[in-house]
């Protein structure tokens, strides 16, 4: 897909990015702020034309929705980040704006603020995500490798994770050609600590990504959002090896939410490690022998579009039991579901389940997950 063919994210208007450093650490300030996550943010955003007015409303919504004493993240820790990130080396890539990843932009739940290390041009370059067993065989590592070198020199960026094995050959092999690599915890944390110097090369030649604040460890909980990062990089996603339940078979799912091509490498059927892969190859993923296999693949994909989002948007209602909110809350369990089957479910416009979602994911009922979903709170 040709650069200026690549789809553009209209989930944030244009007017509502910010145009000084002020306006930058609202955005921030904003994302950091307890119980928004992205899809909140978004729909903040969106309602109050800035991070400046949508934190001068929050806690008027937050009471609203029953939460009292709501305050946004102290400034005081903000300005420390900001500062951070610039000790490190980092910018901020904010959505909505030229020099965030494009196809990034596209998923349900985008990050709303990336800290990035290297060269943002990269984001913009047609790329593959290439992810697989941190216990990774020799020959698993050689066709990552492999895979990554040759689909390098076809002009393809390798998205990865900076995990071991898999991750770490794909990163190497492509230092040369570009790679990209989204992190779990901050951007400036290197896990795990032996690719610190595949993460320095990376810095240099290729691109760090993080959602994360700076200096956070990464936490189990902080992989799977990770994860949709990876494939929410790159038109498709090849899986070289992969147990049956592995981070990249959820990256594999993601990338199927997200309508990218999902790819695999197959394996030997008594080797654990190529379950996950055999698996995603009987159930129609496209099998990979070499670069042109993905490069033939990719050739035939349906570029992924701009999700469509309601024009209009009016204030967010009372969080009340009853009304859409309370159908809501009969309708959720603790396990996650799409936001648009809820939607389906419920029978109402979709402007009116978002805001609903809005008030109870402030008030603590309900929870937002990778790919769109949402799931009861637990209590």
């Amino acid at each position: 897909m040709p650069e200026d063919s690549l789809p553009r994210s209209t989930k944030i208007p244009t007017d509502a990015l910010p145009r000084s450093e002020a306006g930058c650490l609202d955005w921030l300030r904003l994302i950091r702020s307890r119980r928004v996550g992205p899809a909140t943010f978004i729909r903040l955003i969106r309602q109050f034309g800035s991070a400046r007015a949508a934190l001068d409303a929050l806690p008027s919504i937050a009471a609203d929705s029953g939460v009292r004493d709501y305050a946004a993240a102290p400034l005081s820790e903000i300005e420390a980040e900001w500062r951070a990130a610039a000790a490190a080396g980092a910018r901020p890539l904010l959505l909505g704006a030229p020099d965030y990843p494009a196809l990034l932009a596209t998923i349900a739940d985008p990050p709303p603020l990336l800290w990035a290390i290297g060269s943002p041009a990269l984001g913009a370059q047609r790329s593959v995500a290439l992810v697989g067993a941190r216990n990774a065989s020799a020959l698993g590592c050689r066709m990552a490798a492999r895979l990554a070198a040759d689909l390098g020199g076809m002009g393809f960026a390798i998205a990865s994770g900076l995990a071991r094995g898999i991750d770490a050959a794909a990163h190497r092999a492509a230092l040369a050609t570009g790679t990209i690599a989204a992190q779990a915890g901050g951007v400036d944390v290197i896990y795990p600590p032996e690719n610190a110097e595949l993460a320095a090369s990376i810095a240099g030649a290729g691109l760090r990504l993080s959602e994360m604040p700076m200096g956070h460890a990464p936490r189990p909980q902080d992989f799977p959002r990770r994860n949709r990062i990876i494939s929410g990089l790159a038109e498709g996603i090849v899986v070289v090896e992969g147990a049956l339940r592995s981070g990249s078979l959820i990256t594999a799912r993601n990338a199927l939410d997200q309508g990218r091509e999902v790819m695999a490498v197959p394996g030997n059927p008594m080797d654990a490690r190529a379950g996950g892969c055999n698996a995603l190859i009987r159930d129609g993923a496209t099998l990979v022998r070499d670069a042109a296999d993905v490069a033939e693949a990719l050739a035939g994909a349906v570029p992924v579009p701009a999700p469509a989002v309601p024009a209009g948007i009016e204030p967010a209602p009372v969080v009340r039991t009853e009304g859409v909110a309370g159908r809501v809350l009969d309708l959720l369990s603790p396990v996650p579901v799409p936001e648009d089957a809820l939607i389906r479910a419920l029978e109402q416009p979709a402007a009116s389940v978002a805001e609903a979602l809005l008030d109870l994911e402030l008030a603590g009922r309900i929870l937002r997950h990778p790919g769109g979903q949402v799931s009861l709170a637990p209590i």
